[in-house]
């Protein structure tokens, strides 16, 4: 796929969705967009159930010969260069969009356009007003689309979240989660040779078409441009998912702070968002291990309960009586989400981490990367989805996007 065709079938939307209703005994047709690490460690690792995987796209030619070598034996994969030709040539319901974050929602929202459902990668978007824009399309469209913030669908998790937005721990005053980092700044190198079969126009997408680099093409997850700081320990990495875990507990899932403080000063800079109820979210534990660091610890009137990624901890030991098994990280961790995803298609119905849980869950990621940018604290306004009297902060909360991949009006 190159710059041309790819604006070319940019006008040529909307597509025609795939207008069969699926039945009991169907199973949910599905492409994948986007095969890097990410969706190569998926097809390989995890149970997708009645989920029948039919084709694969991704524009790096390498990246789909890889993926297409954990096709299992009796079933058949077809692979694409475009993801458009896919939607055009395959009888899907859905898809899973495991792309680049800063190519992630104008994929979504060809994908919404086109009649299908979506599962979308962690961190959802770049910016705030992607939010806002690919929330406004499921809902206008009538679609689903579901988040990889897979700790949404792990029973132990759900158990764990009830119980602290029930007040079994009274009133919670302080959650404490890591200090998660931020984004780098790219700085220039000399460009290198594009890889054969790569249209590096396309990979760019909405963000400047800089010359080639090896170190933007493999490790963009931690740079600005493309990410909020997404590998490991950054704030849209395994960030994501424990702030992601904050809001279920909380139940403000469609909500958010109204306060950002910075607390010290510095690109790492400690911040902490406080709710209108008071309660404050403190990023200031120092790293420990990455299972500990996915969840969040509630400290409450009446006790503590710290959530993990599948198991919880508290120092109210009744409050463990009767709990879900504990799951181990690792393969199948996913196919609690991947199952509730093809509820939701059969049945229409929410997921577990709908849209706008995840944009709101991304959003306060946004936040403390605009908050640590900018070196001061910030007045949110969660109901408007803006900082109060602040033109300056205000600006950060969307982006410029490049001529030909600008978000379509949905």
């Amino acid at each position: 796929m190159n710059r041309r065709s790819f604006l070319q079938a940019a006008v040529a939307f909307p597509y025609v969705a795939r207008s069969t209703v699926l039945g009991a005994n169907d199973r949910v047709q599905v492409g994948f967009i986007g095969v890097g690490n990410r969706a190569r460690w998926l097809l390989r690792h995890e149970d997708f159930g009645d989920v029948q995987i039919a084709a694969l796209a991704d524009i790096s030619p390498w990246s789909l010969a890889e993926a297409m070598r954990f096709q299992p034996k009796g079933q058949v994969w077809r692979p694409y260069n475009d993801y458009r030709r896919m939607f055009e040539q395959e009888k899907l319901d859905g898809v899973f969009v495991e792309t680049t974050t800063h190519a992630r929602v104008l994929v979504c929202m060809h994908a919404l356009q086109a009649g299908l459902d979506v599962y979308a990668e962690k961190p959802l978007t770049l910016t705030v007003e992607e939010g806002q824009g690919v929330t406004r399309a499921v809902r206008k469209l009538g679609r689903v689309l579901q988040t990889g913030t897979q700790q949404r669908s792990i029973p132990i998790n759900i158990h764990a979240s009830k119980l602290v937005a029930e007040g079994k721990i009274g009133k919670v005053e302080k959650v404490v989660v890591c200090n998660f980092l931020g984004p780098e700044r790219w700085q220039p190198k000399p460009a290198q040779a594009i890889p054969a079969g790569l249209d590096w126009d396309v990979w760019c997408n909405q963000t400047e078409l800089r010359p080639y680099h090896p170190e933007i093409h493999r490790g963009w997850a931690k740079y600005w441009d493309y990410d909020g700081g997404g590998q490991s320990w950054g704030v849209t990495g395994w960030g994501t998912h424990s702030l992601d875990q904050v809001q279920a507990a909380l139940g403000t899932d469609l909500t958010g702070p109204v306060e950002v403080r910075l607390e010290t000063p510095g690109p790492e800079g400690k911040i902490t968002l406080v709710y209108a109820g008071g309660t404050r979210v403190c990023l200031e534990q120092p790293k420990i291990d990455d299972h500990q660091q996915l969840g969040a610890i509630f400290q409450g009137t009446n006790g503590e309960i710290q959530i993990l990624r599948g198991d919880f901890k508290t120092n109210r030991a009744e409050l463990k009586a009767g709990s879900p098994d504990v799951v181990v990280e690792g393969p199948g961790e996913n196919s609690y989400h991947i199952r509730n995803f093809a509820q939701a298609i059969r049945s229409r119905t929410r997921p577990n981490a709908d849209v706008e849980i995840a944009h709101r869950s991304t959003t306060l990621c946004h936040l403390v990367n605009i908050c640590r940018e900018l070196q001061r604290s910030l007045r949110w306004n969660p109901a408007a989805e803006r900082f109060e009297n602040d033109p300056e902060a205000n600006a950060k909360l969307a982006r410029p996007r490049r001529k030909g991949y600008e978000l379509p009006a949905v």
